[in-house]
C-alpha cells in the first residue's frame, strides 16, 4: 500500500462511512473495511480500477469527479478522502467545497510542486519537471493544477476550512521531522486532514 494511504488510516475512525475518490483499485477502502469495519463507496472513472475494486469486494460507482458531487446528500459520510487526484481536476477548489458539504471530515494527500528537486529542474533545465513521482511530460500529464503546500494552505484560510492535521512524505517515501518542519521546500507528497 502507498504510504500517504498507510499515514491517513489513523484519522480515519472504526465503523464510519467512508467516501473514496478517485478510489482507484480500491486498496484503501478493502483495508478500511476488513481492519476497521469501514462502509465504504469508492468513485473512480477508469474502468480498469472499478473492476479491480469491485473484484476486491469495495462499492464502487463510476464517476467523473469535474461534474461534483450533486447524488449525495449533505453530511452524508463521516470521511470524504481524496488521494493524489487533487492535480488532475479541472476545479480542485469546487471539489473540496462538495467534498466538505458531503463529509463531516475530509483527507487530501496531493504531490507537492513546490519540492525543491522540482523547484530544481525547473530552473536548472528550463522545463517542466520529469520525475519518477511524476513521469510525465508537459503534453502528456494528466496534472492540470501545480498545487505546492503553500498553495493548499492559502486556499484552506481563504475558504476558512480547519486543518486538523497534516503531513508531508520525504523523497524516501517516509515522514521525516526536517520535511515536516520545511514542508514546501521538502514534502514530495502533502497530506491534510480538513474540516468545515
Amino acid at each position: 500500500m502507498r504510504f500517504d494511504l498507510t499515514l491517513i488510516q489513523p484519522w480515519i475512525k472504526p465503523d464510519s462511512r467512508v467516501l473514496d475518490l478517485g478510489c482507484g483499485d480500491g486498496t484503501l477502502l478493502e483495508t478500511l473495511a476488513k481492519e476497521k469495519n469501514v462502509s465504504g463507496v469508492g468513485l473512480d472513472i477508469d474502468p480498469k480500477n472499478i473492476t479491480q475494486a469491485l473484484a476486491r469486494g469495495v462499492n464502487v460507482i463510476e464517476h467523473d469527479l469535474n461534474v461534483g458531487l450533486g447524488n449525495f446528500r449533505d453530511d452524508s459520510f463521516d470521511m470524504v478522502v481524496m488521494t493524489l487526484a487533487l492535480q488532475t481536476l479541472r476545479y480542485p477548489h469546487l471539489v473540496i467545497d462538495e467534498m466538505l458539504r458531503v463529509g463531516r471530515e475530509c483527507i487530501v494527500t496531493f504531490p507537492n510542486f513546490g519540492h525543491w528537486r522540482s523547484r530544481w529542474y525547473l530552473g536548472h533545465q528550463g522545463k517542466m519537471p520529469v520525475s519518477k513521482f511524476l513521469p510525465y511530460t508537459w503534453y502528456d500529464t494528466p496534472n492540470i493544477h501545480f498545487c505546492t503546500v503553500k498553495d493548499f494552505e492559502a486556499l484552506c484560510s481563504e475558504k476558512h476550512i480547519r486543518i486538523l492535521h497534516s503531513s508531508v512524505i520525504g523523497a524516501d517515501n517516509n515522514q521525516s521531522p526536517i520535511a515536516n518542519r520545511f514542508p514546501n521546500l521538502l514534502g514530495v507528497t502533502a497530506v491534510y486532514h480538513i474540516s468545515k
